[in-house]
C-alpha cells in the first residue's frame, strides 16, 4: 500500500514514511474556510475532510490511501492560524507565554470507497518567554507556515515548551499512534 498525502508538509511525509508506507504527495486545493460557530475542536477534522473531498479519489487505484491532514492551535476558544508576518509570529508567541493551549489535529482517510476521520487533541504549556526569545526564535526559523507560529521540534519548542499531555507528534501535527491504528483498522492489515 502507498499513502497519497495531500499535504506540502515535508514533516508529514517523513512521519508517515517512518511508520513504514511509503508516500506520495498530491496538491490539493480545498477551501478551508468553515463556519465560524464551529466549535473549535471539530475545525481541523473538518478542514482534513474538505480536503479529501478535494481529491479525485477513484484515481488513486487500489493500492492508495488518501491521508489528509489540518493542525490548529486554539487559546481560549479562539484559533491562531499562521501567522502573516514576523509581528504577528511574535504576537502570537507573546499570547502562548507563560500559558496552556490545545492543539488539534484532524485526520480524514479515504481507502478503496470507505472514509474515516478523526480528531487529536494535545495540549501544551509554555514556560514564560521573554521578549528577546520570542524574536529570536522568529527571525532564526521564520514560523510563518506554522499553526500557532511554532514548531515543537524546533528551538522553541526545546526551551520554551514546558509540559504536553497527549501525543508529542500532533504538535509536529501528525499524530502518528492514531493514524497508524486507524490505518490498520480501515485496511485490516497486520503490519
Amino acid at each position: 500500500m502507498i499513502i497519497v498525502l495531500a499535504s506540502k508538509s515535508p514533516r508529514r511525509r517523513q512521519l508517515i514514511e517512518s511508520l513504514g508506507w511509503p508516500a506520495e504527495c498530491v496538491d490539493c486545493n480545498a477551501d478551508e474556510h468553515v463556519d465560524p460557530n464551529l466549535p473549535v475542536s471539530q475545525v481541523a477534522e473538518t478542514i482534513a475532510r474538505k480536503k479529501a473531498a478535494a481529491v479525485d479519489t477513484a484515481a488513486l487505484g487500489s493500492d492508495r490511501m488518501l491521508v489528509t491532514a489540518d493542525t490548529i492551535v486554539a487559546l481560549d476558544g479562539q484559533v491562531l492560524g499562521k501567522p502573516a508576518d514576523r509581528d504577528a509570529a511574535v504576537a502570537m508567541l507573546r499570547s502562548l507565554s507563560g500559558r496552556r493551549h490545545e492543539v488539534y489535529t484532524g485526520v480524514c482517510l479515504v481507502w478503496q470507497g470507505r472514509t474515516t476521520s478523526f480528531t487529536e487533541r494535545t495540549d501544551v504549556v509554555f514556560r514564560p518567554l521573554t521578549d528577546s526569545e520570542i524574536e529570536h526564535y522568529v527571525d532564526t526559523c521564520h514560523p510563518f507556515d506554522k499553526a500557532g507560529a511554532y514548531g515543537i521540534q524546533e528551538w522553541i519548542g526545546m526551551v520554551g515548551i514546558s509540559r504536553i499531555e497527549g501525543c508529542y507528534y500532533n504538535v509536529m501535527g501528525f499524530p502518528t499512534a492514531r493514524i497508524y491504528t486507524e490505518i490498520l483498522r480501515l485496511t485490516s492489515d497486520k503490519f
